[in-house]
């Protein structure tokens, strides 16, 4: 490895780890739990999936999407259970990646995509307005102040850094800058030590202490599989989105088998579950990091915090970490698509609507899934329109009918309504040379209208019929036989 793009990944990696810490102590404070559990899962996850997964300069960590899912899991059942529900949900990315079942993100429509990233995008934006407030109130006067000029200071140097220099990443210079500058000047402001206190020793291995019982299981795998659901959506999609920006190909597959053996190290070792971090990987991308070291360094570098820096760590101001964050969401945020609205197709701008106002309000999860099944059913509509017939009247007086799109399940009604069995003369062709059959739908309409013209006294012959077709058709026969 060039000695440049060692130091690049470095530097990338410990700006990463500065990122990463609000947020999994933040997240580990929503889900109810020790922050020292965050960051032993961000540690834990992020090595692991540096180093083994499917995607070099992806960053994982314990992720909000997954803090969201297991809040009740907490409340009611405790700490042991949720690091059980970690452990099975691990092992469910793991035989997602190993049945490679990775390709499937394919099926995710670009506005969807697009949709993703605008929510997390103003979620990573909302999720930091929590810092203003000081237990239910919001700041006001002089802390306020202090606040909003000291996330200023650090969105600007983020702005204006690369302009004099690329040598260090931006990020890396503000919040150093601007808690070096707190610490000499002795701005009164929160700092994360406000937040937690961080120091620990290293994690030790248990396994969960609950009855191994079919009611355990019973309580823990639908969290599980929420879990599991949410953060391979996530993890794949921030894959997409990295591979996108770095011009080159990840490997969905072994990034899934890597995050599931990552989250199951972390529930044995005392750590939340975790999944890929869009605002964190945008950090890694953007500080120059596209190597494995740099996930590497940033989780080493969180333990490290938890072991001998935290008296240091404790005295960056979160102001500093606010901005950060501030500037990354805007960078997230696909602005083109806001560009391209009156371009695009009214469903296509719908689907992208959708999925971020979804994901604001709701999870990952959902969004996606309502987004696939609203491009679906859009597709699916098209399709459907675009069926029609060639009709010619021949010279021996039968008549031809030559279909050309698609049949399915969608189309049916208008492929029936093309016919007129009533007035058509006793011999009808259907030409099939140009209409594909999809489903068991398109051969239930085909028997259908045979059976309309049948009735009418009149033969109908069907020509060119693909051998897939044939074989369907075969089959659904047997099958009524």
């Amino acid at each position: 490895m060039k000695p440049k793009r060692l130091r690049a990944d470095v530097l990338a990696g410990l700006t990463t780890s500065f990122a990463l810490l609000p947020e999994c102590i933040a997240f580990a404070l929503v889900a109810h739990l020790n922050p020292l559990m965050g960051l032993y899962g961000a540690f834990i996850i992020c090595t692991l999936t540096a180093l083994f997964g499917g995607r070099p300069g992806m960053v994982s960590g314990a992720a909000g999407s997954m803090a969201v899912v297991i809040v009740a899991l907490v409340v009611q059942h405790g700490v042991q259970y949720l690091l059980a529900t970690v452990l099975l949900g691990g092992l469910i990315m793991l035989a997602f990646g190993l049945l490679r079942l990775g390709k499937l993100v394919r099926m995710v429509p670009y506005p969807v995509m697009l949709g993703f990233v605008n929510g997390l995008a103003i979620i990573i934006a909302l999720a930091q307005l929590e810092h203003f407030k000081s237990g239910e109130a919001w700041l006001s006067g002089s802390p306020l102040y202090m606040m909003i000029g000291l996330v200023a200071l650090t969105m600007v140097i983020v702005y204006l850094m690369p302009r004099l220099t690329r040598a260090v990443p931006p990020a890396l210079v503000a919040i150093l800058g601007v808690g070096l500058a707190v610490y000499l000047l002795g701005l009164p402001t929160r700092t994360l030590g406000d937040m937690a206190n961080i120091a620990g020793g290293l994690p030790s291995f248990a396994l969960p202490d609950i009855p191994w019982s079919l009611e355990t299981l019973h309580i823990i795998v639908p969290y599980a599989i929420l879990m599991a659901l949410v953060g391979l959506l996530e993890t794949l999609l921030t894959l997409n989105l990295t591979d996108e920006i770095t011009e080159s190909r990840g490997y969905p597959d072994r990034e899934c088998v890597a995050l599931g053996a990552a989250n199951i190290v972390s529930g044995v070792f005392g750590g939340m579950g975790g999944c890929a971090m869009i605002g964190q990987t945008m950090i890694n991308l953007s500080s120059g990091g596209r190597g494995r070291l740099s996930g590497a360094v940033a989780g080493i570098m969180i333990l490290l915090f938890v072991l001998f820096l935290s008296p240091l760590i404790e005295r960056i101001p979160l102001a500093a970490l606010v901005g950060v964050m501030f500037v990354v969401s805007q960078q997230t945020f696909a602005w083109a698509s806001l560009r391209v609205l009156n371009k695009v197709p009214l469903n296509d701008v719908l689907v992208i609507i959708a999925v971020t106002v979804i994901t604001v309000f709701t999870d990952l999860a959902i969004a996606v899934l309502c987004g696939i099944i609203i491009a679906a059913l859009n597709f699916a509509w098209q399709q459907a329109r675009e069926l029609y017939a060639d009709i010619h009247q021949e010279s021996d007086g039968s008549k031809l009918y030559r279909l050309h799109g698609t049949l399915f399940f969608a189309s049916t009604t208008p492929f029936l309504n093309q016919f007129d069995p009533a007035n058509d003369p006793a011999q009808v062709t259907l030409d099939c040379r140009h209409l594909s059959f999809v489903d068991y739908s398109a051969i239930a309409a085909l028997k259908t209208l045979r059976e309309r013209y049948a009735k009418a006294g009149k033969q109908l012959r069907v020509l060119h019929l693909s051998e897939r077709c044939k074989k369907l058709l075969k089959r659904a026969s047997e099958h009524h036989d």
